[in-house]
């Protein structure tokens, strides 16, 4: 069987303007993780103020998660790897503390020890195959300070539209010189790379990775560019064996996923979840916002697998339908 990991937290990197659209306000962007998390967990909220959308109303990518959930079922587990508000969904603890902004000196100073919680934690877990996804605003971001600092060539996607590559390359490039490391110097030293260009959210994914792998557990990293900064890290740490990323063919148009997941030895799997041609809000993932996360690459590869993505589109409405009739702001 098969168990969707969401691993839940937040950078400060986000906060920067112009570098994310992970939610609707930019007020209510630190809630976007836990929001998602109870989403998955519940198919409506608990503790979190509100439903994570977009600025133009693209809904989260959780929703398709919990829509695929609620027709192929899988068990869940949210791992808090650096949550800065509380969320209602049960959640299990690494010591990961939210990131700081990527230009400070030592961002993610909970990383180094995380990294070795969660690949307990992925050691230990019974399941045949874990799908391990992320919620992170500004984490693409990150993922480019992380792959950059392993000497890994890679482009980034974006939650925009319009790809700000030039603003997130300019603050990696500000995190450099606040860490003292150039590009490439923590290559095989991706305790280095997470700690001072990345974010808490990747040193859990890489962590529970490496440690599930290690145990012999099958693992898909649904996601895009932010999990091939896992998987670089992965790589990085000596893992060699075999590893899924799933992206949805929205970011993957964004973004060479092909080339860097060749470059990583890992398999690629590309959905289309069936949203181009809406007239609804589903229209605006075509038009290139939000793209991925929540794990929904992974979620989308389950459906397939199981015959049922063409539900998946219609039961995505029907969650966010729900959720926001249940909870009026």
């Amino acid at each position: 069987m098969s168990r969707l990991v969401l691993v839940a937290g937040t950078t400060e990197t986000a906060h920067i303007d112009g570098i994310s659209a992970a939610g609707a306000d930019p007020e209510l962007m630190a809630h976007t993780p836990s929001a998602d998390a109870e989403l998955i967990e519940y198919g409506h909220l608990v503790r979190a103020p509100t439903v994570p959308v977009s600025p133009t109303g693209c809904p989260t990518p959780a929703a398709v998660t919990r829509a695929v959930r609620e027709r192929v079922g899988f068990e869940t587990l949210v791992v808090d790897a650096g949550l800065a508000e509380p969320t209602g969904a049960p959640t299990v603890g690494v010591g990961a503390k939210p990131g700081r902004d990527v230009r400070e000196s030592d961002p993610v100073p909970t990383a180094p020890g995380a990294w070795i919680a969660a690949r307990d934690l992925g050691r230990a877990l019974p399941d045949d195959e874990l799908v391990i996804g992320e919620t992170i605003p500004g984490g693409t971001t990150t993922a480019l300070g992380v792959c950059r600092a392993l000497g890994v060539d890679v482009t980034v996607s974006s939650s925009l539209p319009e790809n700000p590559l030039d603003l997130k390359r300019a603050v990696i490039d500000d995190g450099f010189e606040a860490s003292d490391l150039a590009p490439g110097d923590a290559a095989y030293r991706p305790e280095l790379a997470v700690r001072f260009l990345g974010d808490p959210v990747l040193a859990v994914v890489a962590g529970l990775t490496a440690g599930a792998l290690e145990s012999g557990t099958a693992v898909v990293l649904g996601g895009g560019t932010q999990m091939l900064a896992a998987a670089a890290l992965v790589r990085h740490a000596g893992v060699a064996a075999p590893l899924t990323v799933a992206a949805t063919t929205y970011v993957a148009a964004d973004a060479d996923l092909a080339t860097a997941t060749e470059r990583l030895d890992c398999e690629l799997a590309v959905t289309d979840p069936g949203f181009d041609g809406r007239d609804d809000a589903l229209a605006r993932y075509a038009a290139g916002e939000a793209k991925e996360g929540a794990g929904m690459g992974g979620a989308l590869l389950l459906a397939e697998r199981a015959g049922a993505l063409g539900t998946v589109a219609d039961g995505t409405l029907e969650v966010m339908e729900r959720v926001t009739e249940t909870h009026e702001p």
